[in-house]
């Protein structure tokens, strides 16, 4: 049953995101139309932190995608935080995306043109947040994140590390409900790959964000609580990781 686009469909208040029989065709109809999704069911709790894996093409980019409102699906039904996304309309998923998703990609994605501050105060502007109460909460989360001397820096004057925590600090200034990752290690050495990843684990632990991250990495999908497997647009199996469990259970 649909419900209206300001009431919540009821599902368990520990479920952050419920995917059900989701369907993505791409040139639907066509000769060549790509079945990306194959019917897929998924449920997520809330603080969970979750990484998705499979080989080029598996689907799990189109997952993501999916989830994040950033692609239309063929078929099947997405909840997030209560509220089924279908039943948005344009305008509104583009202020559920903003409100309630963080994206962290692979390449980063600042703009170029503003420093470190801007960068992560530019959401909070976007909500229309005064500029002065955005640019003091921007201040904060950047210190919380050990980038206190870096506030008034441009990208190019950042180290990779650096800019991929700008990066975590826009995605989280919204306290989104989800945050995604698409590959957001990928372009970063194993060190500084190892630190994002023990910030992504403390942002996790503290603050109970749910996180989603797409990898290659075998390494980076260990330090998440359980790694979802796709092949050829399925869920072919989901592998836990008990002592990460533990760890954030201490």
């Amino acid at each position: 049953m649909k419900e209206n686009n300001n009431e919540k469909v009821q599902v368990s208040q520990d479920i952050i995101l419920k995917i059900s029989n989701l369907h993505k065709r791409y040139n639907e109809g066509k000769s060549n139309e790509v079945h990306a999704l194959r019917g897929v069911d998924l449920t997520v709790r809330k603080g969970d932190m979750m990484a998705i894996m499979g080989s080029s093409g598996c689907g799990k980019t189109t997952l993501l995608n999916m989830i994040g409102n950033l692609d239309r699906r063929s078929a099947g039904e997405i909840i997030i935080d209560g509220v089924d996304t279908s039943t948005l309309s344009d305008g509104q998923k583009t202020a559920f995306r903003r409100d309630k998703i963080g994206f962290i990609f692979q390449l980063f994605n600042l703009f170029p043109f503003l420093t470190a501050v801007e960068n992560v105060e530019t959401p909070l502007l976007l909500r229309g947040i005064n500029s002065g109460l955005a640019r003091e909460q921007a201040k904060m989360m950047l210190r919380e994140l050990g980038m206190g001397d870096r506030l008034y820096h441009l990208p190019t004057e950042l180290s990779g590390g650096q800019q991929q925590r700008v990066a975590v600090a826009r995605a989280l200034i919204n306290q989104p409900a989800i945050i995604l990752g698409d590959e957001p290690t990928g372009d970063l050495d194993s060190t500084t790959s190892s630190e994002v990843m023990d910030l992504f684990r403390r942002i996790n632990k503290i603050n109970h964000q749910t996180l989603i991250l797409v990898t290659h990495n075998r390494w980076i999908a260990e330090k998440c609580d359980y790694i979802v497997h796709m092949t050829d647009g399925k869920i072919s199996g989901i592998e836990n990781n008990p002592l990460i469990r533990e760890e954030k259970k201490g």
